[in-house]
């Protein structure tokens, strides 16, 4: 008969597979947790060896998704990961920073072309307004798409 893996184990595993939060991994390990407070300490311990890092899961977030999506999903997604506010405060600049260039290419690759008419119009804006990206944006995108902004 086999044992079933440690807290730990299950956690590590997790995490060698890509950055989890804390949340994350929280709703994973607890129909394996005998307790919330064995939980509990085993991702504090995760924390304290610096296996588990919201600073680290937050930049690769950003890394991944700041090329194909805008700031308003990111942020969206870091929030429903249970990142903490301040994380998010502090990498809203480099998002607002990128969010044009990005918009600009993810338009380009998609679309190409500005919009004939309404209907073409409102096509574009909803697939960038569904992206992420910030009405304001999406509108200097639509109205001059030939001036890529940085």
């Amino acid at each position: 008969m086999t044992r079933a893996p440690s807290l730990k184990t299950r956690a590590l595993g997790y995490l060698a597979k890509r950055e989890h939060s804390r949340l994350e991994l929280e709703k994973k390990l607890a129909p394996h947790a005998e307790t919330p407070e064995e939980l509990s300490s085993v991702l504090d311990g995760l924390e304290q060896r610096g296996f588990l890092s919201a600073a680290r899961l937050v930049e690769q977030i950003m890394h991944m998704r700041k090329a194909r999506f805008g700031s308003l999903r990111i942020l969206q997604e870091l929030r429903e990961k249970g990142i903490e506010e301040n994380l998010i405060t502090a990498v809203l600049p480099d998002l607002r920073e990128a969010e044009q260039r990005s918009a600009y290419e993810v338009w380009r690759k998609k679309f190409g072309a500005i919009p004939a008419d309404a209907k073409a119009f409102g096509r574009q804006t909803r697939f960038l307004l569904g992206r992420g990206f910030r009405p304001e944006v999406v509108r200097r995108v639509l109205q001059h798409p030939d001036k890529e902004e940085g």
